[in-house]
């Protein structure tokens, strides 16, 4: 991903954030009072505001050198969502099998990482691509893989399997992790408020997803 440093916004910062997934629809009003919707965008974007999780000074003062050596909106980092960060669900503990990836067919050896999030009515597919670095655990057909017998490239989300260890056709892949979000700063601006000597806030840190 061009014009991205792989770097985590403060983590302590992060935890206080807030924000999610934004979609864009369409939503045309017909002349017989009914609707018809359209989804503009295939996948989500997420979008957060960071300003409410600093908490102190030393928090104003990370996030202002942080702001300035990513130049503003120029270059984009990792970061971790409050909720959203780990395959399983919170609380849960992540494991080899909490996400399908792939299905084995003797020859292909790489593998995105994904996060399907879905209910009996429907579902969605997200690709991870920062995945945090150790964290990752796969398994081939239900048998859980040793970390020897596999890469895991951090800055796309890309899993490839070693030599004699590609999946055979019809065995299922399945993958647990930790993952971060790429974003960006939304602003060239951060506004700090001393509100005495020793604490101060900004009021607001916007950040918007990158998506590869």
């Amino acid at each position: 991903m061009a014009g991205f440093h792989e770097v985590r916004f403060p983590l302590r910062v992060a935890l206080g954030a807030s924000g999610g997934p934004v979609r864009r629809t369409d939503i045309v009003n017909l002349s017989n009072g009914r609707e018809s919707r359209n989804q503009r965008w295939r996948d989500s974007r997420r979008s957060y505001e960071a300003g409410s999780g600093v908490k102190s000074f030393t928090d104003l003062y990370a996030v202002l050198e942080f702001f300035e050596a990513r130049g503003g909106q120029l270059y984009g980092f990792r970061f971790r969502d409050p909720v959203d960060w780990k395959s399983c669900g919170p609380g849960q503990a992540i494991s080899a099998s909490d996400q399908q990836i792939g299905v084995g067919d003797g020859a292909t050896s790489a593998f995105f990482l994904t996060k399907t999030y879905a209910d009996a009515a429907g579902g969605w597919e997200r690709r991870i691509t920062k995945p945090v670095a150790g964290t990752v655990v796969l398994s081939v057909g239900g048998v859980a893989k040793a970390a020897t017998s596999f890469a895991v490239d951090t800055t796309t989300g890309i899993v490839t399997f070693a030599a004699g260890q590609v999946p055979t056709a019809g065995q299922i892949v399945r993958a647990g992790f930790e993952f971060d979000v790429a974003v960006r700063f939304d602003t060239d601006r951060i506004e700090i408020n001393l509100a005495h000597f020793d604490a101060g806030r900004i009021p607001a840190i916007p950040l918007t997803e990158v998506l590869a």
